[in-house]
């Protein structure tokens, strides 16, 4: 496999991907018609944040399986195109987070104490002590917009350095950020109860700009610090709090517009220390985000689950074993379901029966989906298939039962196209052995792999040997047969795996006969 990488990495994350046997080209300055030439042929693209993954890089990119961004921030990547084409996107979340924390709590101490600037007037030979008075920690109150990770290791690092934590995060419980000795308030009392505030959430529609004048009012007299994303703070509006003493100073290390302007209005005021986004910039954080995100790199060459996908159904690393040969009965059931509906598919419905009505299902009900759609000639993947069937309008549910009647565990994918339902049932024998066990309500015993024929028949003597013979005729070898019936003298179907793709005619000789009901020819490695 081919990985682009277009923006610096550590050399350990480079030594990752040539160690597992893939071959690495950097591109450090590409951009326009030539990163579009680049992309063409690559099976996995590395950023950072000076590369733009739009649309069109997407579309060229026709061999691309994922897109790693070595960092957290995921504003220079379309996310939804990426899904679209069934390209995973991942990022890098845990390794700077020490880093960025620490940056946090550095520049919180120098805003604090006026630490840059008494350095550049000693260095400059004034001896200015009179001039500075700083702020203690102790006591004081921290609010913390964001308690992501960074924000969480900035309030346990500053808790116990004797701050009052209290935190606006629509998405945390209570619980949990009790137990990070931080009280859970709404976003204005955040603010009006903050001494310190320092920024840790996401640049996105809603949180761009989301401190302006009104805002900063709120934090009068107070310290403002953010090593999170640029954006969010409306910069003019802070250099004018500042400037005007409602605000006692800021730190920033992110900006809306990097490199920072020579003109910005933040670089006017000795009381705004500003640092050229230094958060992640350590020996230590370069090198775990360059590893973690080759890892993720590796893992979708080799089908396993993305650790940090962010479009994509991921699998907790102590799950995968138990999860994965289920991955597989569950594509297979989904591709053998559709091709013998043979029609518009309204509904799906996947059932998990037994023990593995216990696990975390999703990357599973996924990969169902892509056994689903992929037969339809659609192009899918587990990235994707929830997203074409959102598109198609395809209505789909997940149940589970720890009731098993015959199997430890279960899987069943049903499908429908508003009037007729067909279920295909599947298990693990022993040793992880793969089964179908049930067609359309008939009990099967059949091995899922390469070609199968599925006949419905009347079940009288002579319809086998019929079968048998019209494909020997046709020189189609059958490898196995598995021969279910609801009643004796009712309907039979059967199930024959075949070394061989059957020709039409072979199958319209068949339908010929008053015997046969029907005769579906399945594939299970592509389309049909």
């Amino acid at each position: 496999m081919k990985v682009l990488v277009t923006d610096p990495i550590a050399d350990a994350g480079l030594d990752v991907l040539r160690d597992a046997g893939h071959e690495v080209e950097t591109g450090y300055e590409l951009e326009g018609e030539d990163l579009l030439e680049a992309v063409s042929d690559a099976h996995g693209l590395i950023v950072r944040s000076g590369t733009e993954v739009t649309e069109e890089v997407l579309e060229a990119a026709e061999e691309l399986v994922i897109v790693g961004r070595a960092g957290i921030g995921v504003d220079n990547i379309d996310i939804d195109a990426a899904t679209d084409k069934g390209v995973i996107v991942a990022n890098a979340p845990q390794g700077n987070v020490r880093a960025a924390a620490e940056h946090t709590v550095a520049m919180t101490f120098a805003v604090a104490r006026s630490i840059p600037q008494a350095h550049v007037r000693l260095k400059t030979g004034e001896w200015a002590k009179s001039d500075y008075l700083g702020a203690e920690l102790d006591g004081k109150t921290l609010g913390v917009v964001g308690l992501g990770r960074v924000g969480q290791e900035v309030a346990k690092k500053l808790d116990s350095l004797g701050m009052d934590i209290v935190a606006f995060d629509p998405y945390i419980s209570e619980e949990r950020a009790a137990r990070l000795g931080a009280e859970l308030v709404d976003f204005e009392d955040c603010l009006s109860r903050a001494d310190f505030l320092t920024i840790h959430t996401p640049l996105t529609p809603e949180t761009e700009g989301m401190i302006a004048e009104d805002e900063l009012d709120m934090l009068e007299d107070g310290y403002l610090v953010n090593v999170g994303r640029g954006g969010i703070v409306q910069e003019d509006a802070l250099a004018a709090k500042v400037e005007d003493g409602t605000l006692s100073g800021a730190a920033l290390d992110v900006f809306a517009e990097e490199p920072l302007p020579e003109d910005s209005p933040l670089l006017e005021h000795d009381d705004v220390i500003v640092t050229p986004h230094l958060g992640a910039s350590t020996e230590a954080a370069q090198e775990n985000v360059a590893t973690s995100t080759a890892d993720q790199v590796v893992a979708a060459f080799e089908g396993e689950p993305v650790a940090n996908a962010l479009n994509a159904p991921s699998i907790d690393e102590s799950a995968f074993p138990r999860l994965e040969p289920y991955i597989e009965i569950a594509e297979t059931a989904g591709k053998v379901a559709a091709q013998l509906l043979d029609g518009r598919i309204e509904e799906v419905e996947i059932t998990y029966e037994g023990d593995i009505a216990d696990e975390d299902v999703e990357f599973v009900t996924a990969s169902a989906l892509k056994g689903v759609f992929e037969p339809l000639e659609w192009q899918v993947n587990a990235v994707n298939a929830p997203q074409i069937a959102e598109d198609r309008g395809v209505d789909v549910t997940e149940s589970k039962t720890r009731q098993a009647e015959d199997f430890q565990s279960l899987i069943s994918v049903a499908v429908s196209d508003g009037e007729e339902e067909l279920a295909v049932d599947g298990t693990l024998f022993a040793g992880d052995d793969p089964r179908i066990v049930r067609i359309d309500g008939y009990r099967v015993d059949a091995i899922p792999h390469g070609k199968m024929v599925v006949t419905r028949n009347t079940d009288e003597p002579g319809v086998i040997g019929l079968i048998g013979s019209v494909m020997g005729e046709h020189d189609v070898n059958i490898a196995g047969m598995f021969n279910a019936r609801e009643a004796h003298g009712g309907e039979a179907l059967t199930v024959y795996n075949v070394d061989t793709e059957v020709p039409d005619e072979a199958k319209a000789e068949l339908n010929e006969d008053d015997r046969i009901i029907g005769v579906n020819y399945i594939t299970l490695n592509g389309q049909a």
